[in-house]
């Protein structure tokens, strides 16, 4: 397969669409869709495993950052970004997003593979033992807490090629005493941070590299970015719109399942 073919092309227009539902739906960069998908279509290219999980991750982060942006206004618009905190975690997890990348590049296709699925897995675990709307619960006003949860968002980001809010959901439900919807929407917010750091962790760190395909900057290929990231931005308001039609329970029920399904696919499990 070359990425020329219809059915590369296809894939990623599909996979960008169904990312940007899922990111405006659950508050999550996508990554853990996109990298996958495009780990296996870059290796049908021709491409060995380990510069192409490099690329995928690297491609996949850099289509979060309009997603989440796109989120993000949607979700401003209902009241569930809480900007203080989404600025602290976000400020936090740039700085260590960029982090992440830079050991991304020194890692093994299995290994990156691996961490990736577990901690998806172990996210999941957590989310689902904490309710989806709390009563009179109050949001914690912790600033250590938050830079500490940033801390990790963007280390696992930068690392995982994720946005971080498979890990950002399942900390603010079950720590910082978040209800569902406001734990999506300042998600998306913290993503906008994470997205943009370690995009630049990427570039960086794969500029120059040997065997690259064409029109990559860095361990971003732009022709990928652009097949994945304008039917994502198109679909991720609508998303967004759909989340606040639907039971927050019912919400993180599809999130749950969603992220064990990847993370057991990453690990080779299925």
């Amino acid at each position: 397969m070359t990425p020329a073919e219809p059915l590369y092309l296809a894939i990623l227009i599909l996979t960008g669409a169904f990312t940007g539902i899922i990111s405006g739906l659950l508050g999550v960069g996508g990554g853990f869709v996109m990298t996958p998908v495009q780990y296996w279509l870059l290796q049908e290219t021709g491409l060995e495993p380990d510069l192409a999980i490099r690329i995928a991750l690297g491609t996949s982060l850099f289509v979060i950052l309009p997603n989440s942006i796109s989120v993000t206004l949607k979700y401003q618009q209902k009241h569930a970004v809480q900007w203080k905190q989404a600025t602290i975690m976000g400020i936090s997890g740039l700085i260590f997003s960029f982090g992440g990348a830079a050991v991304a590049s020194q890692l093994s296709a299995s290994t990156l593979s691996t961490i990736f699925g577990i901690v998806i897995i172990i996210g999941a675990l957590r989310t689902y033992m904490v309710p989806a709307v709390r009563e009179g619960g109050e949001i914690s006003t912790n600033p250590v807490l938050y830079i500490l949860t940033g801390i990790s968002i963007g280390f696992f980001s930068g690392l995982l090629g994720i946005g971080g809010g498979v890990i950002a959901i399942p900390i603010m439900l079950v720590f910082l005493h978040f209800d569902m919807r406001k734990a999506v929407g300042t998600s998306a917010a913290v993503i906008i941070f994470t997205s943009f750091g370690g995009s630049i962790g990427y570039i960086i760190n794969g500029w120059g590299q040997p065997g690259l395909p064409p029109y990559s900057l860095g361990y971003i290929n732009l022709i990928d970015w652009i097949l994945l990231a304008v039917p994502g931005f198109l679909a991720a308001r609508g998303g967004a719109e759909f989340a606040h039609l639907v039971n927050p329970e019912h919400l993180k029920h599809l999130f749950v399942l969603l992220m064990i399904y990847v993370g057991l696919e990453m690990i080779g499990i299925i």
